[in-house]
């Protein structure tokens, strides 16, 4: 087991870490079109309890391994507030709201995990990190404005997109501050199993019976499971434990530059110079908030020192006369 999961726990803050961990937000970024193009529509509960809960129990048979002590309970919390609660709060809204207010309200995340983390940890915020944070949010505004509303402004739905984006900026913090005695891929599937169960009861008793599924809805629950769930929280708590939840969550602003590249891609929506602008705001607003991103530019600023430069200079002149 230790040779399956050695990539997975590799614990340096490093570039392959900021690849790593903005792959789930750029799947995420395709949930709203997603959800509205296949899933069976008004049943925001039954889709969030198949995307978590088969993916956790075909990954915890793999491990055959559950939580001992008080990881029962604080598996439970952690998976209702990432996945169970969150999930069916994000479903929701996507049924409701227009994709790109959607996405304008995943941007709010930052803000809102830089406050939670400074409540509840001490984490107190860079100024850089709440700098990308506006900027970034600015850059996803650009493009909701620039792409408009394809329905109107649904109340219950911002209300749903909202708390959806508290909850999960709690749970991540908890996540960081619980930091489980497992390898990641063991505590993603526990937080899948108990978000996915939690959600089952009220399903049943909200939306009843499971609809039937055709082909594409089967082919889109299993992408969003495997990819959008299993995948993607792994990479992602890997991200938390590595990063830190504040500077995690601004890379999660890569999510709607995606749905816009898959928009533009796959329906033939209009890509236009305000788009580029607004994605150059974004994706450099989380390039500036990463450590890894900033020593990186501190060392290509920083001048050699002289016995450096005097060796360069004698060793060209030797090659020279040689």
């Amino acid at each position: 087991m230790e040779g399956k999961l050695s990539s997975v726990e590799d614990n340096r803050a490093g570039w392959g870490t900021l690849a790593l961990t903005a792959v789930p937000a750029a799947v995420w970024g395709s949930t709203y079109a997603v959800t509205q193009l296949w899933l069976p529509p008004g049943r925001p509960l039954f889709a969030a309890t198949l995307r978590a809960l088969p993916v956790g129990l075909l990954m915890l048979l793999w491990l055959r391994r559950l939580p001992r002590g008080d990881w029962w309970w604080r598996s439970l919390v952690l998976g209702s507030l990432n996945i169970g609660f969150f999930y069916a709060l994000l479903f929701f809204a996507a049924y409701r709201l227009p994709s790109g207010l959607g996405a304008t309200l995943v941007a709010t995340a930052p803000m809102v995990t830089m406050a939670v983390a400074w409540i509840v940890i001490g984490d107190r915020p860079a100024r850089i990190s709440l700098a990308a944070s506006v900027v970034g949010l600015f850059g996803v505004g650009l493009l909701v404005l620039q792409n408009g509303l394809d329905r109107p402004l649904d109340v219950l739905g911002l209300a749903a997109g909202l708390l959806a984006v508290v909850l999960s900026s709690c749970g991540f913090v908890l996540t960081k501050k619980w930091t489980p005695p497992v390898d990641v891929v063991t505590a993603t599937a526990w937080q899948l199993v108990a978000g996915g169960a939690v959600l089952v009861p009220i399903a049943l008793l909200v939306e009843g019976a499971p609809p039937a599924l055709d082909l594409p809805a089967v082919g889109a629950l299993a992408y969003l499971g495997l990819a959008g769930s299993g995948l993607a929280y792994v990479l992602w708590f890997r991200g938390l434990r590595i990063l830190g939840p504040t500077a995690a969550s601004i890379i999660g602003l890569v999510n709607p530059v995606v749905g816009v590249l898959l928009g533009v891609a796959l329906l033939g929506e209009s890509f236009g110079a305000v788009h580029l602008v607004a994605m150059v705001l974004i994706v450099g607003s989380v390039l500036a908030a990463q450590e890894p991103v900033r020593d990186w530019a501190a060392s290509v600023r920083r001048p050699r020192p002289a016995r450096a430069r005097a060796s360069t200079r004698e060793q060209v002149r030797v090659r020279v006369e040689t």
